[in-house]
């Protein structure tokens, strides 16, 4: 990577200040280029949830890693829960998504409350294990919300069997005009769900897969308390990465924690952070880190930097601790300021392995928070940071009341924000086509056919807020 003015400015950059030159490319499809990074934690394209409570939960942790990608279990989940969900997406297939289901004698409400958990916006209604119907919103709208699903579910079903090929699924599907079909087996019996599109997407994307072939997940720890114990109750549940996380991590007690999990001989990536300096990624990496994240202050439901001054710009934060990680042997993830597919590339550009995606990713079905409505019909979820009064409070449920009282007032996050849902874009897989599409069309640009070539390749200019405006696109005209 270097810079188009020949040296870096003398200020300190966003992502918004930037832009990428293009350069020679003997690039012929935007498909022939290579996603996968180099950080042992098998992504084969370069995004990880962020472990915020509102954004990774088991759907996105398994519809994340069949894409590639990989989620990070937030730190308050309690640790015998974690296993569970490590469990059941190790169990996940690799195809196929997990169905919704529902009996016939369930109700219309039932299936509203259960419909939005996927972007499909379908549920699949079974007895005895056997798919009898489909039950969509457009079904259930209308009706009265005890009305039986054997009563408006839709019987024109198209079964697909198990082990069929994705191009087979896809060709099939649009032949007969479905956008989705149960997948059962030879018994007949549900297995999981099949969707036109998901079909499609099997053809672009490969899984982020262990050693055994199943699904990658991670989960985070915080720095206080039994850091050995959870970490070695999470290694024995068979979690892909170890995250220790705090907002501060250049601080002795994430040495001393980190070193302590690294005692125990994990032989998955051990993740720590979050810093912005190179002097903090090398004392990390010094102490067994293998990848830190970087990024203090930039995420759209963290108050850091208004409150504290504290942080950095987050391109500047990335091309120096990545300049470090490299030197030390290891690798950063860039860890928040990520509104647009342009700010995943950038961030690669300037030699982040992966880019952790959290409050952009909150506003999908997939994402743990209930759907709600405004008053203008427009959905939305709510989100909250990982250091607002609200995720304090959950980390400091077993606290006495005082210490709890004392926690509240050092608040650095918000506790409730409405995150609408892009009605062109409602779910995380939609999202992950938009930046992968953006990633693929700038290796070809910069005549890059993988990510080391990308930050190899890569020529950074320095543009005025009305370069930047000058890129964007004006859908209502002038």
């Amino acid at each position: 990577m270097r810079f188009a003015s020949g040296s870096p400015p003398p200020w300190e950059l966003a992502f918004g200040d930037a832009f990428l030159v293009p350069q020679r490319s003997a690039a012929t499809s935007r498909l022939d280029v290579d996603l996968a990074t180099s950080d042992h934690t098998g992504t084969t394209v370069p995004i990880v949830v962020a472990n915020m409570t509102a954004v990774a939960g088991r759907r996105m942790a398994e519809t994340i890693a069949r894409r590639g990608g990989m989620a990070v279990l937030p730190q308050d989940i309690p640790t015998d829960v974690v296993s569970e969900v490590v469990r059941w997406i190790k169990t996940r297939h690799l195809l196929y998504d997990t169905a919704l289901t529902l009996s016939p004698h369930d109700t219309v409400g039932d299936a509203l409350n259960l419909i939005a958990k996927r972007a499909h916006g379908a549920l699949v209604v079974a007895e005895d294990g056997r798919p009898v119907g489909l039950a969509s919103e457009a079904d259930c709208a209308g009706v009265d919300r005890f009305t039986q699903l054997g009563a408006v579910m839709s019987t024109d079903l198209v079964t697909l069997e198990d082990g069929i090929a994705a191009e087979e699924a896809f060709l099939r599907l649009s032949a007969a005009r479905h956008r989705l079909a149960p997948v059962v087996g030879e018994d007949g019996r549900l297995l999981g769900v099949l969707t036109r599109i998901g079909a499609l997407r099997s053809t672009l994307y490969r899984p982020c897969l262990d050693r055994n072939g199943r699904l990658r997940v991670a989960a985070a720890i915080g720095i206080s308390g039994d850091v050995k114990g959870r970490a070695e109750a999470l290694l024995a549940s068979g979690v892909d990465a170890i995250v220790l996380d705090t907002a501060h991590g250049h601080q002795e007690r994430m040495l001393s924690a980190v070193a302590t999990v690294r005692s125990l001989g994990p032989n998955v990536p051990l993740v720590a952070g979050n810093v912005v300096t190179g002097r903090g990624v090398a004392d990390l990496i010094s102490a067994g880190a293998d990848i830190i994240k970087v990024g203090v202050g930039p995420g759209a439901m963290c108050t850091t930097r208004m409150m504290t001054a504290m942080g950095r710009p987050q391109l500047s934060a990335i091309i120096e601790c990545a300049d470090a990680a490299r030197s030390e042997g290891g690798h950063i993830w860039a860890d928040g300021g990520i509104r647009h597919p342009r700010d995943v590339v950038l961030a690669v550009a300037a030699g982040a392995s992966n880019v952790m995606v959290g409050s952009w990713f909150a506003a999908t079905h997939e994402s743990p928070g209930d759907l709600q409505r405004d008053s203008d019909g427009r959905l939305y979820k709510e989100s909250f940071g990982m250091a607002s009064l609200r995720a304090v409070a959950t980390r400091s449920r077993t606290d006495d009341p005082l210490t709890v009282a004392r926690k509240s007032f050092f608040e650095e996050g918000i506790s409730a924000a409405r995150l609408y849902l892009d009605p062109r874009r409602p779910g995380v897989e939609d999202l992950l086509d938009a930046i992968t599409a953006g990633l693929r069309s700038a290796l070809t640009y910069a005549g890059a056919s993988n990510l080391k070539a990308l930050y190899q390749n890569a020529v950074i200019g320095v543009q005025s807020p009305e370069g930047f405006s000058e890129g964007t696109a004006l859908p209502q005209g002038w």
